[in-house]
């Protein structure tokens, strides 16, 4: 089976080769790590180490608490992590100064084998899951168990899965442990043939990491790079999607007519858009002011084209919109860390990827769910204009995400069981 699937990965990489190709060019994406991704690991790194991997941004700051909780729990076991985009890689390199990092290996044969041989790791742990088939078998093959850590399934993915069930059994069923974020979640892998024993519930970790103090340092500091006023309302715009800017921005023309001191901190959700965006504030003839290039930011609108800001950026919103939301595709983004600072939280109908997340929020009257644009310069406005409303959705979204933490802990304990579970194995 791992040979076919290297012929089907070489033929897709083939087709794609061309496109690849000119994105490198013109962007110089995808040139990183390139030799280590198609040919394995070749440095040396700690052997015998726990093997944490995050896909991007948002898993690299997932993982922040819980390998803080492991190294704190088992100060002996080493700990490596990898990540698959640039943008991960350059996060977890800030994030973890003293870790070994590195980029994970593309699903060839060659490649995971030698990766997997080079580090010969005692656990490997996937943050929300990113399943291979070659790299579970080799890791099977070499007796080293792997975990996913707050798991989710959305209804789009079960039904993906449930497509192809015998494949999705045996996919999920080269997995030792997955720690689910709700029951529901559990249940969905369940259904896919994953053994009760090997299924927990432990919630989500995302609500341990946030920050609730709008007080802390780096939310301080970009109030004061982006020369917040006390009088002034704030509206940030995060992980935005086309055409949400185009939306978001029309509203704040239309709302700055009674709100002379709102301001918008827009945040596109993928910095290869952040030209796009330029070009499309540009146009509309506001002023505004490009976070990563402009000394002066005290302009009405600001776009921020910088990564790994917007966490800290949520704490000075009094209005947050959640992006990925409204266009019916990406199903939406994390609305955990403003709902944490006590923002008033918006997001859009589209928001599969956070299903659970957001129904607790609006059941907690934590949150607003808007239909439209439409709706969405309705419910801003409201906000905008009713202090009571907007104070009392935001202490109740913080009380929210206070409630939910401690999932770390749960997960960091089931990782220790594992690990025990293998050396008896072993011995």
């Amino acid at each position: 089976m791992s040979w076919i699937l290297d012929f089907f990965y070489l033929i897709i990489l083939s087709l794609l080769s061309p496109w690849l190709i000119y994105r490198a060019l013109r962007t110089g994406r995808y040139r990183r790590g390139l030799r280590e991704k198609l040919f394995g690991l070749h440095e040396s790194p700690p052997v015998g180490a726990v093997w944490f991997h995050g896909v991007s941004v948002g898993e690299i700051h997932l993982l922040r608490q819980v390998i803080a909780a492991f190294r704190r729990r088992y100060p002996d076991l080493p700990c490596v992590l990898s990540t698959t985009t640039e943008t991960g890689y350059d996060e977890a390199r800030k994030c973890f100064p003293d870790l070994f990092v590195f980029f994970f290996p593309f699903d060839f044969t060659w490649s995971v084998r030698r990766s997997l041989q080079t580090l010969a790791p005692r656990l490997i742990v996937l943050a929300e899951a990113e399943l291979w088939p070659n790299f579970l078998m080799a890791a099977r093959r070499l007796s080293v168990p792997v975990a996913v850590i707050n798991g989710r399934m959305s209804p789009r993915s079960l039904k993906r899965y449930q497509w192809i069930k015998p494949l999705s059994r045996w996919l999920f069923g080269q997995l030792d442990l997955l720690l689910m974020q709700t029951e529901q979640f559990a249940r969905a892998v369940r259904i896919l043939g994953v053994q009760p024993d090997r299924v927990a519930v432990t919630g989500n970790i995302k609500f341990d990491g946030v920050l609730t103090d709008r007080r802390n340092s780096r939310t301080q500091f970009l109030r004061v790079a982006l020369e917040v006023k006390e009088d002034e309302q704030i509206w940030v715009a995060g992980s935005t999607q086309a055409p949400e800017e185009e939306i978001v921005l029309r509203i704040w023309q239309k709302l700055r007519i009674d709100h002379p001191k709102l301001r918008l901190f827009l945040v596109p959700r993928h910095k290869e858009r952040f030209e796009e965006v330029a070009q499309l504030l540009t146009h509309s003839g506001v002023s505004f002011a490009r976070r990563s290039r402009d000394a002066s930011l005290g302009t009405p609108v600001v776009l921020v084209d910088t990564i790994g800001e917007l966490g800290p950026l949520w704490g000075l919103a009094d209005v947050a919109f959640v992006g990925g939301s409204l266009d019916g595709r990406r199903g939406g983004q994390n609305m955990i860390e403003p709902a944490a600072y006590g923002a008033a939280v918006v997001f859009g109908p589209y928001v599969w990827n956070f299903a659970d997340t957001a129904a607790r929020l609006i059941d907690a009257y934590a949150a607003c769910q808007i239909a439209d644009a439409g709706q969405l310069e309705t419910v801003v406005r409201l906000l905008l204009e009713d202090e009571e409303e907007r104070h009392d959705r935001g202490a109740a979204a913080r009380n929210f995400v206070l409630h939910q933490q401690g999932a770390t802990a749960q997960t960091v304990e089931r990782l220790g069981q594992l690990l025990v579970a293998r050396r008896s194995r072993a011995a």
